[in-house]
């Protein structure tokens, strides 16, 4: 059984001063250029969501702006020149969505506005100072919220009633010390009203999947929540293939997930994201 993404509209937005992309007060002498970097390839679903989004706003690609999209297709080791090359084009912006590609814009300039849409905390992996005052050129969405792993777990206690284990899985270094504290004290306040124990398992790298699955499985856990960050997303498959595996009913943070075999998810709609970017 595999149930439907469940997306929910609440968003932490944090800004900083940039110039507007296209001015409101007059016609756009040239078209805006956008530099656009993907993980994927050209059927990047995020990129037409994106598209969406400008139509909606009234802009028309071709003649108030034009894409520059750089493709990593799987292999994030490519994103540092793709960064440096939209850097030399002389784009007015760069949206970089991946964390590896974020990473890379980051480090190629301090002059062009960056928008991202991370799968890690920015402020625990250095891209923004903090999210109140991030600095520099970035500017973003983060869907970082503690609240949400709580309800991860009442809604995975709905479809597993009996289960008395449930297994956090996440990768250390992905949220802020105070972040990740927040999230296990709340999720353990709602495990103890539902007569759960949580089991907190570690996997820094993909090859850590079989010493994380076996802990699982040496502690009986029934149940399975995993945060997401760049690694899970990239080994989304592996993951949801090892829970089924081992029979352990599993919810994520995005729809990719059920879209690659997991169960359910919860939590902010990626492309829904993407199409309101725009508007920033």
């Amino acid at each position: 059984m595999r149930l439907t993404h469940l997306a929910i509209p609440r968003l932490i937005v944090f800004w900083v001063v940039l110039m507007p992309l296209i001015a409101a007060s007059q016609p756009p002498t040239k078209a805006a250029r956008i530099g656009w970097m993907s993980g994927g390839n050209t059927t990047d679903p995020t990129m037409n969501a994106f598209r969406q989004g400008m139509r909606d706003l009234g802009y028309v690609e071709g003649q108030t702006f034009v894409l520059e999209p750089r493709y990593a297709a799987g292999k994030p080791d490519v994103t540092p020149e793709q960064a440096a090359e939209l850097e030399r084009s002389g784009v007015d912006v760069i949206i970089a969505g991946p964390f590896a590609a974020l990473q890379a814009a980051k480090k190629s300039t301090s002059r062009v506005p960056i928008i991202m849409t991370p799968s890690a905390d920015p402020s625990a992996t250095g891209i923004v100072t903090n999210l109140v005052r991030p600095g520099e050129n970035i500017t973003g969405i983060t869907e970082m919220m503690p609240e949400l792993t709580p309800q991860r777990l009442r809604l995975l206690n709905q479809i597993v009633p009996t289960m008395s284990r449930v297994a956090v899985l996440w990768q250390p270094g992905t949220l802020r010390g105070e972040v990740f504290r927040q999230t296990l004290q709340e999720t353990q306040s709602a495990a103890r009203s539902l007569g759960v124990q949580l089991q907190v398992v570690e996997a820094a790298k993909a090859d850590d999947f079989d010493a994380a699955f076996s802990a699982m499985a040496k502690e009986q856990a029934e149940g399975l929540i995993v945060l997401v960050n760049p690694m899970f997303v990239v080994q989304r498959q592996q993951i949801a293939e090892r829970a089924a595996k081992q029979r352990l009913p599993a919810i994520y943070e995005w729809t990719f997930f059920v879209q690659s075999g997991g169960l359910i998810s919860y939590g902010a709609d990626v492309l829904d994201v993407y199409r309101r970017r725009p508007d920033w």
